[in-house]
């Protein structure tokens, strides 16, 4: 599927809502059920393979899995690609250009990192040149730049917000996530500070999908939330099995 399509859903006249998967027969079952796009799910992805979130994984592994998620289907495929799993822009574009071969048309790519199991905020001047390097090398690559303002709690949430937003728009980013952003107040005024579609994160305190997009947000993005709470019914499941060999009904 195409950029330009993938990017043509941020322009639509309602949220888009992103089906976040891990792996080819999620992303089945998410097309089937009629998502117009896919994003994957780093965290999900990390787990089912044996590791904690935050660049444990490794490229290939990612790449492996990209793969069979994007040949699963026939809707756009965007890929969570955590910070780029490199500081060096160049090495970004080129793990991204792997990616773009493999039938990506995006990637989310942040400005925070796990560091001893905290998320911590990054220099944007890092993400922006990131950015730029992969513009350079995959014109054709929808970039989510995501700012981890609110997910690390910074003092000036809002504020640092807006001027990353305007950093990585100009180093030339497609659009925009800011995760845990929740009042309609914020939302409101990240919308108004920039051209790029705003992607935002499920939250219960979110408000509801009308008002969101009256609001101006453009994406919705849910992570792993779909993922983590199967993984909870696994739970009862093989705890009721280890017991009684049955399917409960």
């Amino acid at each position: 599927m195409s950029y330009t399509i993938f990017k043509q859903l941020h322009q639509e006249n309602q949220v888009l809502v992103l089906g976040n998967v891990w792996d080819a027969q999620s992303a089945k079952v998410a097309q089937d059920a009629g998502f117009k796009a896919l994003g994957s799910s780093s965290h999900a992805i990390a787990n089912l393979l044996g590791y904690d979130d935050g660049e444990q994984i490794s490229v290939d592994e990612i790449l492996f899995m990209v793969e069979r998620i994007v040949k699963a289907v026939d809707i756009p495929v965007s890929v969570d690609f955590e910070a780029g799993y490199s500081d060096d822009p160049d090495t970004v574009a080129k793990y991204v250009q792997q990616l773009a071969d493999l039938g990506v048309v995006g990637i989310n790519l942040e400005d925070g990192k796990v560091v001893d199991s905290k998320r911590k905020l990054h220099d944007a001047l890092v993400l922006a040149n990131k950015i730029k390097a992969i513009k350079a090398n995959t014109p054709h690559m929808f970039v989510n730049a995501r700012a981890d303002t609110y997910t690390t709690k910074h003092p000036q949430a809002l504020e640092e917000s807006i001027r990353r937003a305007t950093l990585y728009e100009e180093a030339g980013a497609d659009g925009l996530f800011i995760p845990l952003v929740e009042t309609k107040e914020d939302i409101q005024k990240i919308v108004s500070s920039t051209h790029l579609p705003l992607n935002i994160f499920l939250t219960d305190k979110l408000p509801d999908l009308e008002t969101l997009h009256q609001l101006g947000v453009k994406r919705l993005s849910h992570g792993a939330k779909i993922y983590e709470w199967l993984m909870e019914k696994n739970i009862d499941v093989f705890q009721y099995f280890v017991n009684d060999p049955r399917l409960p009904k």
